[in-house]
This record gives C-alpha cells, structure tokens and sequence, in this order.
C-alpha cells in the first residue's frame, strides 16, 4: 500500500486554481492548516470573499483536483471564508463602519446597471456577507423600488439615518425622502452634497460591502466619488453595441485616472433568446464586453442575457437573485459577485483599523 505523501498533497493542493480569483490557492494565500492522519487528510480553507452558496461546489473540485494523489484515502475540507478591508484612494480616509466599498458605475444609462447593483448586492449577502446598498442616482432614484421598499427611514437621534432594509441589504436612496414622482430640480453642488449626506449619515451597521449604484456618466458625482469617499473598486456596466462601449471605456478611464481598481466588467443583455421558440439572437452586437475586457487588460466578469424576467422581477421590487436564486441568470449575477469580491481580496488591505490612536495630552 503507497504511504500519503504530505508534501506531494499540498503542492498539488497548493496548485489548484480559484476560478473566482484566477490564481492558485497558494497565491492567494487561501490555504491553511493541513492535517494528515495515515491516508485521512483534514484540510483548513480561509477565503478572502463571501462563499456560504459556493462551498459544495468548491469541496466538489477540490476533492477532484487531488484524488490521483497516491496513498490518499478521506480527504474533509473546511471552507471558511473573512472579508477584510482594503486599500481606497491615496488621501481618502476609509470610513469605521464599511470595510469595503465597491462602485457600480456605466457610461450612458439603460444598460441595466441599477439592476445589476441590486442583483450584485443580493448575491453578495446570498454568499454569507454584510452588504449595504446606496443609490446615489439623485436624479432618478431606483433602488427603492427594486429593494421593495417605501416610507421613510427612522433617525434615533435626529441627525442620522437609519438604512431600511430587506432581503438582508441594508439600503439608502434619496427616494426615500422624495415622492416618487417628485423630480429633483437641484444644481451640480447640492447633488454632490447630497450624495455625501447619504453616505456619511446614514448608520450603516458593520458592512462587509457597499455597493453604490452611480448614476451614468462621468460628471459631479463620479468626480465627488473619486475624490472623497473611500472606494476599493469599481464594476463596469455595459451592452456589447458599439456606442455604448464608447462611453464605457470612458468611466474605465476614469477610473483608472483617480486609481480606483476595476474589478470588472459587466457585459449585459449580451443575448436574446425568444421565449417563444427558444431562437437566439445578439441583438446588441456580439463581443463588445470580452473585447473591452481584454484590450483593457480586465475581467470580463460574466455575462447577462436579455431577458423580459430580470425586468420583471426588478420592477416588481422581487429581484432575479431572492425571486429565482436557482435560475441561471440568478446563478450568474452570483458569478459575477463572487468573482469581483474575490479580485478585490487579492488586492492591498487596509490595516489602518488595527492600530490604536495615539493621543498625546499634557497633564
């Protein structure tokens, strides 16, 4: 009978590659403790994102990656994962209440990126994350309507809010302040305030992620964005068709300009099938999200079709995540979460929450 070589294991272990951070476990440092008992292997796994819905899947590949290990017999994974915080913009001072902020921004609007906002932060809290939700479209608020959620949100000491929330997101939106129908009238300078306001004031409770849904383009409050709140990345929302791309590539700039990271990029309603006759058509174009992806050297994060039942459920304040999480457009919404929230835990953390203050006082 062949003894287990431990170190034979790990190296082949150590060598399997996360298909959500697109490196080998022991690049990422995911790899922990390895115990080894005759041919019986226990083995500790530490993530860096949220992964409740994906460990079977991942034990599934794991336990295939290694079974041609010689003299294996048992092998038991214990998979855990911990969501730090990580580095934002030089001279931004990251906020004690959100270890990450992720921005979901696109170049023209119709392009589903309010949709694939909520979607985002529905499948990140769906994995086992703290999540917040922040609609920072001023303009035209759609976040309440998506999240299901109407009235107004509680202040307990008069000057804060408190995030209203369901499905698990704690949410934040000027619609909530606002008839629906109400249109906001207001200059560059109180759109800018404003959106500070939501985001400083409001009592968010210990998150993991704050997604905040940006309105389109590349004005006011992109530029407030950039320069004052503390974001570790960025998704990019487009449609394949030329035009669009166009104006994406600019946000892509953009960011990169104000050295936000690009997490990746969002190619939507990429493919129609008909619901009739189940024929298939690109009826925005072919590509455009791939080719982006790769002449910017970013992630092509997943791909959503066109189709009538996201926005359905999206108008309906039931989201394609929570109304049908065993869909496949359910299942790729978590694709693209998972795979952003993995990029972002591969990048530089910040420590900054680990060190005391240091008060000097003459007595």
């Amino acid at each position: 009978m062949t003894s287990l070589d431990k170190d034979t294991f790990e190296a082949t272990l150590g060598a399997f590659v996360d298909p959500n951070a697109g490196i080998s476990l022991a690049e990422s440092g995911a790899l922990g403790a390895i115990r080894v008992d005759g041919d019986q292997v226990d083995v500790d796994i530490e993530l860096g994102y949220p992964c409740v819905r994906y460990k079977d899947t991942l034990q599934s590949d794991l336990r295939d990656a290694v079974q041609a290990v010689p003299g294996l017999g048992r092998c038991t994974f214990h998979i855990s994962h911990r969501i730090t915080a990580h580095s934002v913009q030089h001279g931004v001072k990251r906020m004690s209440n959100v270890k990450n902020i992720i921005a979901v921004a696109s170049g023209k609007g119709g392009v589903g990126k309010s949709t694939t906002s909520v979607n985002v932060a529905l499948a990140l809290a769906s994995e086992g994350a703290t999540v917040g939700l922040l609609d920072a479209d001023i303009y035209g608020p759609s976040q309440p309507r998506m999240m299901g959620l109407s009235g107004q949100p509680d202040s307990k000491d008069g000057k804060s809010l408190e995030p209203m929330e369901n499905y698990g997101v704690q949410t934040m939106s000027i619609g909530f302040l606002i008839d629906e129908e109400s249109p906001m009238i207001w200059r560059g300078p109180m759109v800018t305030q404003a959106l500070e306001q939501l985001l400083n004031d409001t009592q968010w409770r210990d998150l993991d992620y704050l997604i905040i849904d940006l309105p389109p383009g590349t004005g006011d409050t992109q530029l407030t964005l950039a320069q004052k709140v503390p974001v570790s990345g960025a998704i990019i929302v487009t449609t394949p068709q030329d035009i669009a791309l166009l104006d994406a590539r600019k946000v892509l700039k953009m960011f990169e300009k104000v050295e936000i990271p690009i997490l990746g990029i969002v190619e939507n309603m990429s493919l129609h099938i008909c619901s009739q006759c189940g024929h298939e058509e690109a009826i925005f174009g072919q590509g455009g999200g791939e080719r982006m992806a790769s002449e910017s050297d970013v992630e092509l994060l997943g791909r959503l079709p066109l189709d009538i039942r996201i926005r359905e459920q999206a108008d309906t304040g039931h989201p394609t995540v929570v109304s049908e999480p065993e869909s496949r457009a359910a299942e790729i919404y978590r694709e693209v979460a998972r795979k952003a929230a993995a990029r972002l835990s591969l990048q530089s953390k910040d420590y900054s929450a680990s060190f005391p203050n240091i008060v000097i006082q003459n007595n």
